[in-house]
């Protein structure tokens, strides 16, 4: 996943050794001006994520609400990795048929062999040399919504205006921290004092999204942004998987008046629900972390019906778009299967 989650040993050693999120290796920048050799470019990249993964989600998100779907091609990794990590075993021949290969991890060897912090997602690949260009899961979807503006649709948002950023910013900056890491540092946790200490420091700081977002709409601004597609990619998780699976079970999602009907909102918004694939989403989680569940038994709860309810987030005011419009519907071929929706 991104940044990978790095322990070291294999599926069955998660849970059993320290968690520690390395960085992303590959930084280089995808740009308007090509400055880092690799310039925006229609047709030229592929995106590679895990409808899984909460840190790919975010570019499955951002890709769908800016347009760039005919700029940016798509290919979606099985939600079981094995011990070579992402492999395109759900393309016919169990390989990309795009970049032709078995494993995620061939990009990653045709741009440096052995390198460090593992084979993470999302990713992007060149097309044409078949090299890994970035597995910067910070940076790809910032890059997203302000380098690539010559191909977003007409009417596309502004998910990272200029004059918000610092306080978008800085709200990432704690999501990250106490949420989107937080749920993992819970459930990686190798001891007691670890796990509450994590634990604590989520349950606070969902309390204090709470607070803002009692009396409006999105996290900053009367728009969706980014911080809002960061927090949602966990919330969307959270009671399927980290409730349980990672024991974040102070509270569920839905006890939450505010944070269930705002994920709900967003579920709701083109662009977020019509990403989400919750069979992937429990598949991974279930039975690839081994060493917290051995047996690989995936739950048949909770039920996802509540998803599609009624949020009257409405009556707070907001603009999802602002001055734009919705996505369009799903391109052929990215729809989410009956068994991954509610």
């Amino acid at each position: 996943m991104g940044g990978r989650d790095d322990v070291g040993g294999g599926n069955g050693a998660y849970g059993r050794k320290a968690f520690k999120r390395s960085r992303a290796h590959f930084q280089d920048r995808i740009t308007a001006d090509g400055r880092d050799g690799w310039p925006v470019e229609a047709g030229r990249y592929r995106l590679v994520v895990s409808r899984a993964c909460p840190w790919a989600s975010r570019a499955l998100v951002s890709r769908r609400l800016l347009g760039l779907e005919d700029a940016v091609s798509l290919a979606v990794a099985d939600p079981i990795q094995d011990d070579r990590s992402w492999r395109f075993t759900l393309d016919p021949d169990g390989r990309d048929p795009v970049l032709g290969i078995r494993y995620l991890s061939e990009a990653y060897d045709r741009r440096e062999t052995d390198c460090p912090g593992g084979v993470s997602v999302p990713a992007v690949v060149d097309v044409p040399s078949g090299k890994l260009v970035t597995n910067d899961y910070q940076q790809i979807t910032l890059d997203f919504a302000t380098e690539w503006t010559a191909l977003h649709r007409e009417g596309a948002p502004d998910l990272y205006p200029e004059k918000l950023r610092d306080e978008i910013d800085a709200v990432m900056d704690d999501v990250y921290r106490d949420v989107n890491n937080g749920v993992y540092r819970s459930g990686f946790a190798t001891g007691q004092e670890e796990y509450e200490s994590a634990c604590t420091a989520l349950f606070r700081r969902l309390e204090s999204l709470e607070e803002r977002l009692e009396r409006q709409r999105y996290l900053v601004g009367d728009t969706i942004t980014e911080a809002d597609i960061r927090l949602f990619t966990t919330l969307v998780r959270f009671d399927p998987v980290y409730h349980g699976h990672f024991k974040c079970n102070r509270w569920k999602l839905t006890e939450s008046r505010v944070l269930w009907g705002y994920a709900r909102d967003l579920y709701q918004t083109p662009g977020f629900g019509d990403t989400v694939d919750f069979d992937h989403i429990k598949r991974h989680y279930y039975q690839v972390h081994t060493g917290v569940n051995p047996s690989g038994i995936v739950p048949i709860g909770p039920g996802l019906s509540g998803w599609t309810t009624p949020h009257h987030r409405e009556e707070l005011g907001g603009r999802p778009f602002g001055d734009g419009t919705p996505p369009g519907p799903v391109p052929p071929g990215e729809e989410i299967p009956a068994t991954g929706r509610p």
